[in-house]
This record gives C-alpha cells, sequence and structure tokens, in this order.
C-alpha cells in the first residue's frame, strides 16, 4: 500500500479523534485550529521577509463545494505577525487567471507599498511575484485584503497582527484572533449582477400583507396606510438593512460556519484577549458574549481609554480589541448577529476543546425610521416610523391633526427625484459654530437639496450628529452598548491645531439602479481627486443622504473621529456613518501621494462609491 495513501489515512483518522474531521478538508487556516491544542496565542508567520500565494482552490463549507481564491492554501490567509520598527518584506506570488493585489489595511506606508491597482500601483500579473517593502510604524490588530475587483470577497484576506516596541497597558494571558466574514457559493460578480437587476434582490424580511393588519391592529387603518404609502412613494423599504443576506451568505468566525464552532480555550480567572475584525465584504455584526462583559481596550489597533460594555456594532473593515475574564468553568458563546437579523457568526470560549454553550434567541428585524429618511421629527409623530426601530415595539400615539398629513406629502413631494449633491470646500467654522453640530442629540442641520443628476434616490432634508446612537436595532437594547462618543484616546494625539478648511462630501446612491457615489458621481465619472494640501489639517465632514449604513475607509492617513473628546480624539481608519448622519474627522495630510478613500461595502465600492485622495504641495 502507497505509505503516502496511510499517511493521510492516519492524519484524517488522528484529526476525527480530536472532534476536527469535519474542518480537516476545509481551507482552514492553523489559527482557528491552534485551540485544540490549547495554545494561548495563535500560530502566525513573522520574520523579516514572508511569503505569501494567492491561488484558486476549491472551499468546502457545510456538505457545499464552491470555488476559492486563497491566501497559502486556507480562508482566513495566515496570521502575519510583525513588530513596531521592523523592516517588512512580504513576497506575494499570484497563481491566478488575473490581476490581484494585497492592501494592508491601516497600515501607514509608502503610496507605492498600498496594494491598489490603478491608484499606486499596477497589481500582480498572474504568475508574478510582487515585493512589498515597507518600514512597521505602528501597532495594533490589523489585516490585509485584495484590492482587485471582487477577489477579497472570494477570500483574500487575513489578519495582521503589530507588537508594540513598548509594552502594551494590559497583559492578557491569552491571545486570539476572531476574524468575522461573509461566503456566498454564488460568485460576487453573480451577487452584483442580481442587485442591478433588483436592489432589493436578497432581502426576503419585507413586510407582507400580515404584517399590514398586524400595523392596523397596533396603529389604527388610517396611520398604518399612511405609513406603507409613504415608502412605496419613497421607493424604499423599512426593512433594508443589508444588500445581501443569509440567504445567500454564510456567516464565518475564523473561517468556520456556526456549525463548524471555532473554539478559543481558556482557564477560569484568566484574562483572554480577543481581536475581532470584520473582514466581511458586505456584513455589519452585532457582537456579544452572554455571560461575559467586555473591556474595549483598541479600536482599529489604537489603544482607547477602556470601556466597559456588553454589545458593540461592528462595520466592515473595523477592528475591535476587547479583554474579557471568564471566571466560571463553563463554556460561552461569541455571537456575532448580523445587522439585519438574517444570520449570524459564531464561536465558543471554553475551559476544553468540544465544549458549547447555547446559542442567544434570535432578535426581530429593525426597521427604518423617518429619521433614517432625514425628515424632521419636529411636529410629526408618524406611528411605527418615529419612536422606534424595530417590529414589535411599544405602542405609538396616533397622528392627530390633518397638518401632520399635509406637512408628510409636503415633505414626499418630488420623492425619488434623482438629487445630485455638490462637495463644497469652504473655511472652517469657528470652534463654537462647529463644537453645536458636534453635540450629540444637537439640532438637525436643514438642507435645500438640489434635484439633479442620476446619482442619489433622495436626500436628507435634515442631518444630524448620531455618534450617541448604538444603531438601529440596538436603541432599546437593555444592554450597555458601545458608542461612537465613548471613544477616547488612551493618549493626547499629536497634532492638536484647528483645521484650516473643511470638507463636506454627500455619501450618495441609487438603490433602484444600484449605484453608489460621493456627491452623486460615481469614480469613473468623478474626474478630479479630493486634493489635501501638505501637511494641512483639514476637515473631513461626511453627510448621508442614503438610508443605509457605509463604512468609509480613508488610505494613507488617519481619520481623527470628532466626537467631543477633545484632546483625545480616537484615530480610526474606518468610519461608520449612519443614514442622514452627519460626522466630521480631522485629518492631518502627512503623507504625500495618491490615496484610495472608498466605501468597505465591497459591492458598493465596486458600483462606484470610490475616489482618489492626493495629498501634494500644490
Amino acid at each position: 500500500m502507497n505509505p503516502d495513501h496511510i499517511s493521510r489515512r492516519l492524519l484524517l483518522k488522528c484529526a476525527a479523534a480530536l472532534g476536527l474531521l469535519a474542518v480537516a478538508e476545509r481551507l482552514v487556516p492553523a489559527y482557528a485550529l491552534t485551540s485544540a491544542a490549547g495554545a494561548g496565542s495563535q500560530i502566525a508567520l513573522s520574520g523579516d521577509v514572508i511569503d505569501l500565494t494567492i491561488a484558486e482552490q476549491p472551499f468546502h463549507l457545510d456538505g457545499r463545494t464552491g470555488t476559492a481564491m486563497s491566501i497559502n492554501g486556507t480562508i482566513p490567509g495566515p496570521v502575519i505577525r510583525l513588530k513596531e520598527g521592523q523592516q517588512a518584506t512580504l513576497r506575494v506570488t499570484n497563481r491566478l487567471e488575473e490581476s490581484s493585489s494585497i492592501h494592508w489595511h491601516g497600515l501607514l506606508l509608502p503610496p507605492a507599498m498600498d496594494g491598489v491597482p490603478g491608484v499606486s500601483f499596477a497589481g500582480i500579473e498572474p504568475g508574478t511575484t510582487f515585493t512589498y517593502r515597507f518600514p512597521i510604524r505602528q501597532s495594533g490588530t490589523y489585516w490585509y485584503h485584495s484590492h482587485s475587483g471582487l477577489q477579497e470577497e472570494s477570500g483574500v484576506y487575513g489578519p495582521m497582527i503589530i507588537d508594540p516596541a513598548e509594552p502594551e497597558p494590559f497583559r492578557p494571558e491569552r491571545d486570539y484572533v476572531v476574524m468575522l466574514s461573509d461566503w456566498s457559493f454564488e460568485s460576487p460578480e453573480a451577487l452584483l449582477s442580481n442587485l442591478k437587476k433588483q436592489g432589493g434582490y436578497y432581502n426576503f424580511q419585507k413586510r407582507t400583507a400580515g404584517d399590514f393588519f398586524t400595523d392596523v391592529g397596533r396603529m389604527g387603518f388610517w396611520p398604518a396606510l399612511q405609513n406603507y404609502l409613504m415608502w412605496d412613494r419613497m421607493r424604499m423599504d423599512p426593512t433594508d438593512f443589508a444588500d445581501v443576506t443569509g440567504y445567500a451568505f454564510t456567516y464565518l468566525m475564523n473561517g468556520l460556519s456556526p456549525a463548524d464552532n471555532w473554539t478559543g480555550l481558556f482557564r477560569p480567572g484568566e484574562r483572554v484577549r480577543l481581536r475581532l475584525i470584520n473582514a466581511a465584504g458586505m456584513t455589519f455584526y452585532d457582537v456579544r458574549i452572554p455571560g461575559l462583559r467586555m473591556t474595549v481596550v483598541q479600536v482599529d489597533g489604537q489603544n482607547i481609554q477602556p470601556v466597559v460594555v456588553d454589545e458593540f456594532r461592528m462595520g466592515p473593515a473595523e477592528t475591535y480589541d476587547v479583554i474579557v475574564e471568564p471566571a466560571e468553568n463553563r463554556a460561552y458563546t461569541i455571537f456575532a448577529e448580523t445587522m439585519d437579523r438574517s444570520g449570524y457568526a459564531r464561536g465558543t470560549l471554553a475551559p476544553r476543546q468540544g465544549m458549547s454553550a447555547e446559542i442567544p434567541e434570535r432578535r426581530p428585524r429593525p426597521l427604518r425610521t423617518m429619521e433614517d429618511m432625514g425628515m424632521s421629527m419636529k411636529g410629526m409623530d408618524m406611528p411605527g416610523m418615529t419612536m422606534h426601530g424595530t417590529e414589535h415595539s411599544g405602542d405609538t400615539k396616533k397622528i392627530e391633526s390633518s397638518d401632520d398629513h399635509a406637512s408628510m406629502e409636503h415633505r414626499l413631494r418630488d420623492a425619488g427625484t434623482p438629487p445630485l449633491q455638490h462637495m463644497h470646500e469652504m473655511p472652517a467654522m469657528d470652534a463654537g459654530d462647529h463644537g453645536r453640530s458636534l453635540i450629540p442629540g444637537a439640532e438637525p442641520v436643514a438642507h435645500s437639496p438640489d434635484h439633479h443628476g442620476p446619482g442619489n434616490q433622495t436626500v436628507a432634508e435634515y442631518s444630524q450628529n448620531r455618534m450617541g446612537e448604538p444603531g438601529r436595532g440596538l436603541e432599546d437594547s437593555e444592554r450597555r452598548v458601545l458608542l461612537y462618543t465613548d471613544l477616547k484616546s488612551l493618549v493626547p494625539y499629536p497634532d492638536q491645531r484647528e483645521p484650516v478648511r473643511e470638507i463636506e462630501l454627500h455619501l450618495t446612491g441609487q438603490m433602484t439602479r444600484y449605484m453608489w457615489s460621493f456627491d452623486g458621481k460615481t469614480y469613473s465619472e468623478a474626474k478630479e481627486p479630493i486634493h489635501f494640501r501638505y501637511g494641512e489639517r483639514v476637515r473631513l465632514t461626511f453627510v448621508n443622504d442614503t438610508m443605509m449604513e457605509h463604512p468609509l475607509h480613508l488610505h494613507g492617513m488617519w481619520m481623527y473621529l470628532e466626537n467631543g473628546a477633545g484632546a483625545y480624539l480616537s484615530r480610526k481608519h474606518t468610519v461608520v456613518v449612519k443614514p442622514a448622519e452627519r460626522l466630521s474627522v480631522a485629518i492631518t495630510a502627512d503623507a504625500p501621494g495618491r490615496w484610495a478613500f472608498h466605501c468597505h461595502l465591497l459591492l458598493h465600492m465596486e458600483a462606484g462609491m470610490f475616489r482618489v485622495v492626493e495629498v501634494s504641495d500644490q
């Protein structure tokens, strides 16, 4: 008998004995299995030179087989572990039949090493190797992924840990990467094609006739009818939270489905660090561990003043490092529920391999509100729309006068007429004026939307700061939910200058045609880059005219979240902007060159929500 055949059989037999047979034939990275050996820190690639290979191969998941693109034969790719101050050399070989790339998400590096084809380099052609060389100027939890087409959604992503030059302020006994992602057996190109045919193609949670009669019983016939007619006129759906849902996606934790149950081990009383990374192409996650409180210590790789929470929402591309201290000799479920409640990723913390804990009951789907549409709430109380954001909320007051109906009709006039917003450059407001717009709960800012061009379905009549809100679907939670206003840097940030000017950028979209853009223009239509003068301090203000959350990522420079933290503004590489929100970040333009700026919902970026930021002396 062939010795190689025997050795494979013995390997599979041993894997089965360890309870790992279900994943042994998967493209599972080593760090998804190290917990079986009781390792406290997951296996990683490190050293002065690291080799990565991008290739296509079969992917097995829950009894089905698809075609994936992997890094070094696994999904996600291997953990890369570097050291602050090190000179990194990463050789990436492309075995695909198409051009590829790797972008080092959140890292500060030279433009030519940033890995964005068409912006900072030409890409990696099939059969060739590109060598990335750059100094490591930071520390924390980051990740890397392809920036070519839709390859990221096909599996080309992995985690990156950078150890600090100086000791961190926390010393956990266990350290685990927890990488969340989404996977579909439909190709990413098919997902995009279906959405272009019908924006709600994957939304099977739309309101039904039964929901209407339920609302009639709760609100009364006339308010319920007005509610439905309003959404119909806007050509929008209050259940629209995710373009691609659990109908098409399986939600993964470290490359494993909920059935495979990734497990990290601990001894009761130990401090366990979880490095949570949202590598999903299209999915927001609400993360909690029932029975454990989480202390958030890092966000996007940057140390923050610790915040104790029960739950937090992660947009695609964000990272959150938390410390938990499981005291009991039992298992705990790491539960990452999708924002639209159509599915979840799941893992376990346990004293022994093979243990599991109860999976929490799924929550009702949330519903969009008039506030999410950018409508003023003053003098109005639209049942089912204003006072709650979930299906089964408490009683609401009924409309009492015809004036409210007239007001609603006025607001809906010309609804759906495609407006076009323009980017405005202006001197920065003084501290007093700007400060008022940033206080959570401050008065909304009224706009006079112009109705031009095909790039936007509607416009937020009122935008406001919403950083003090947990997000739709979490507003009525009894648990302590992390807010953007909670984020404060551990130490004062270095550049305390006031911005010398402000650039206002509108987030725009046309869901019925699945077009996404900035200022009503897709990337192909925006001829000029957004220009920063080298060395200046600039304020970038985002106004979300759409009814969806957008995680915005700026390459090459930090965005300082202007959340009222004074000298302790938190630095982020990705910020989530809620519907009808006005959110500002301060940026020090200290990185000359051309840099990508885009929504990190992959299909939104591919459909046009992408711009180039150019930093120069001119």
